[in-house]
């Protein structure tokens, strides 16, 4: 039987269950009210990518750099040497969802999630002035860390000021780590490949900002749902909480996520489909046992007390909802809320 230290609660109370951060549709005050009114326990700041750039994962972040504007470029985001159209409606389209968030969560005084891309997301995916990837220039992705970590901590003081009642817990979205760290993502030309960054490197800028968030009294986690997430260098890097998509852990995973439950680190598993309406996800999603059957079969596996499952655990959709249709997405959070509870009532098997 693992042991499991004790010195650091989890962040949510026991069978808590969240979305990952996107929701379908262009409302935010709509997307506020469903999120607050369907998730007591841990609600989160919606993310609207539906409204177009500056509502997307990348550009939300990109408009938190300090110094380092950004506009859109027909290959995506790119470096520039002034504030444009493309950050002006990124930072619009966060400033009404904090509104939004604000108006309904007010008086919450639970723990709130917010989420932003990380770092090396941002490096892999936003390009140089010369059309190349921030991740081939060392200097420029130092630059970018230091951007993005001032950016954020920002973000979190502005959320504390309009929730100052509520703990936060501060997700950082990083699904371009496994490529990052591999060193598979493509070049410009499509033709080569970017070299693997230093996992040293990797996981001190990740442990800056953790450490920064921290120190503003929110607690750090890391979100990757891609496969081959680096479990074992997020949770060094300091991530008091790791998301993953429970689905694609493998049993070459167990040692890492049993490290890091035996360390007291919280774990919100993605276990919900997040897409597909289909008759095989629709059943799947009405059996709340076999949808957090992955779950505790890892718990077994991994020889954790069962009582343990549902304080450690949140449980999640696998992904973001965005792509989801606003039915789907009620019913995927509807079903990681039973999920929770099976984790709660009947954690054994």
């Amino acid at each position: 039987m693992v042991s499991v230290s004790t010195h650091d609660p989890y962040p949510w109370p026991a069978a808590s269950w969240t979305g990952v951060g996107s929701w379908p549709g262009e409302d935010p005050d709509e997307a506020a009210r469903t999120i607050v009114g369907e998730l007591p326990d841990l609600p989160h700041l919606p993310e609207l990518p539906a409204r177009g750039v500056g509502a997307d994962m990348i550009g939300r972040a990109a408009g938190l750099l300090i110094d380092l504007p950004v506009e859109v470029q027909p290959s995506g985001w790119r470096l520039v040497d002034r504030p444009g159209r493309d950050l002006y409606r990124a930072g619009t389209f966060l400033s009404h969802d904090l509104d939004a968030l604000t108006e309904h969560a007010h008086e919450y005084a639970g723990t709130l999630k917010i989420q932003v891309a990380g770092a090396w997301t941002l490096a892999a995916s936003v390009e140089l002035r010369s059309g190349q990837r921030v991740v081939s220039d060392p200097g420029a992705v130092r630059d970018l860390a230091e951007s993005h970590r001032e950016g954020v901590l920002a973000h979190v003081a502005e959320v504390r000021r309009r929730l100052p009642a509520a703990r936060l817990l501060v997700q950082v979205d990083e699904p371009s780590l496994p490529a990052v760290l591999l060193g598979t993502l493509p070049t410009a030309s499509g033709y080569g490949r970017h070299p693997a960054v230093d996992r040293v490197v990797v996981e001190g800028a990740l442990r800056d900002l953790f450490t920064g968030v921290e120190g503003l009294g929110a607690v750090p986690a890391a979100h990757c749902c891609a496969p081959g997430a680096p479990i074992d260098l997020m949770r060094r890097s300091g991530a008091h909480a790791l998301g993953l998509d429970a689905l694609r852990l493998t049993r070459d995973d167990d040692e890492m996520v049993g490290t890091a439950v035996e360390a007291g680190t919280a774990l919100m598993l993605g276990t919900v489909p997040s897409t597909g309406d289909t008759p095989d996800t629709d059943a799947r999603m009405s059996d709340p046992a076999a949808t957090v059957d992955p779950v505790r079969e890892l718990w077994h596996r991994l020889g954790i007390t069962p009582d343990l499952l549902s304080r450690a655990v949140a449980v999640t959709p696998t992904c973001g909802l965005a792509g989801a249709s606003p039915a789907h997405a009620r019913a995927a959070l509807m079903a990681a809320r039973d999920g929770a509870r099976v984790l709660r009532d009947e954690p054994g098997r």
